[in-house]
């Protein structure tokens, strides 16, 4: 009789349902991504970035213990310098605002959360590139690597767990390795934003960095056109050493994030970045779409394309959704 197959009979229940999934989000798989301002005095709300904030030194430890209580897996943090200027120094001073905040952190947690730390000059720069400027004010790879050599030595000794470059610089990855090695960091890892894109989605995050940037990116970040070279950048950086290796954008990048799990030998992690955070509050607020089915939906998606590790954040909120389940 037909039809003689009938899927949904694994549909009929929550409990058939869950017990069939093929996809699960779970906290510890969860990474929050984080922002402290130098001489703040109060959390400064993001206004993109609704229930998003620019942290004081001590709102963001106070934040992190939450977020870890609550069974996030890790933190990203990223530092919002008072002055900036041409070479971004206050990226590699120990007392910089990213580095003491990391301190603050890992005297806090220790090893109870990995600790992420964000290794790229954007923030700091006067001209809000991720890296040193040539004379005729292009992006100079090799002399901005020197510089990223120097700040993951101090992101690691202020406690880091990895060390996320995020500039796509060429030889990123190897040079770094090679200066935290030298400086006895041997067990500090790499994580490696591999397939970076040129997205127009990183809008509401530049308002979180109080970006200086005029311009754009594309000589370094990827076209959004290409997925074979995201393949070509990921087979790179694995072969330079890196720990891990993300997607960035994740939601409109899926297929490219599917494409490198199935290449990759480490965990591969996707980040869920400010403009896919701001169109679903902003449609929530509206009251267009349910906030938390969609946020869920939008994990799983990303899980499902292969992640091992999504850097959202919404991490806190989506680990007591999670456990409510």
């Amino acid at each position: 009789m037909f039809p003689a197959h009938r899927p949904r009979r694994l549909r009929t229940t929550a409990a058939m349902r869950r017990l069939v999934s093929e996809t699960t989000v779970r906290p510890r798989q969860l990474v929050l991504p984080m922002f402290v301002k130098e001489g703040a005095t109060q959390p400064v709300a993001i206004s993109s970035m609704p229930g998003v904030f620019q942290h004081t030194r001590e709102s963001l430890v106070k934040a992190a213990v939450e977020a870890v209580q609550a069974g996030v897996g890790g933190l990203m943090v990223f530092g919002v310098p008072a002055e900036r200027d041409a070479v971004g120094s206050g990226a590699t001073d120990p007392n910089g605002i990213l580095n003491a905040a990391l301190n603050d952190l890992r005297s806090e947690l220790g090893d109870s959360t990995v600790l992420m730390s964000d290794c790229c000059l954007d923030e700091f720069t006067d001209h809000g590139h991720c890296g040193v400027l040539a004379v005729d004010g292009t992006v100079d790879n090799d002399a901005t690597l020197e510089v990223y050599g120097e700040m993951a030595v101090a992101q690691a000794s202020a406690g880091a767990h990895l060390v996320g470059p995020s500039g796509m610089m060429d030889g990123q990855i190897g040079f770094i390795r090679t200066a935290l090695d030298e400086a006895g960091f041997t067990d500090t890892g790499i994580l490696a934003y591999s397939a970076k894109y040129a997205s127009a989605l990183y809008g509401p995050f530049r308002e979180a960095v109080d970006s200086q940037l005029t311009g754009d990116r594309k000589t370094y970040q990827q076209d959004p056109g290409n997925g074979r070279e995201a393949l070509r950048e990921v087979a790179l950086d694995l072969a330079e050493g890196a720990d891990m290796v993300m997607v960035k954008p994740a939601g409109p990048y899926l297929d490219v994030l599917r494409s490198v799990k199935e290449i990759a030998d480490v965990p591969v992690a996707a980040y869920q970045i400010s403009g896919e955070y701001a169109m679903v509050e902003a449609a929530a607020a509206n009251g267009w779409i349910d906030r938390e089915r969609t946020v869920l939906e939008t994990l799983t998606s990303i899980r499902r394309a292969g992640a091992d590790v999504v850097l959202t954040y919404w991490a806190v909120e989506a680990a007591a959704w999670l456990d409510r389940e």
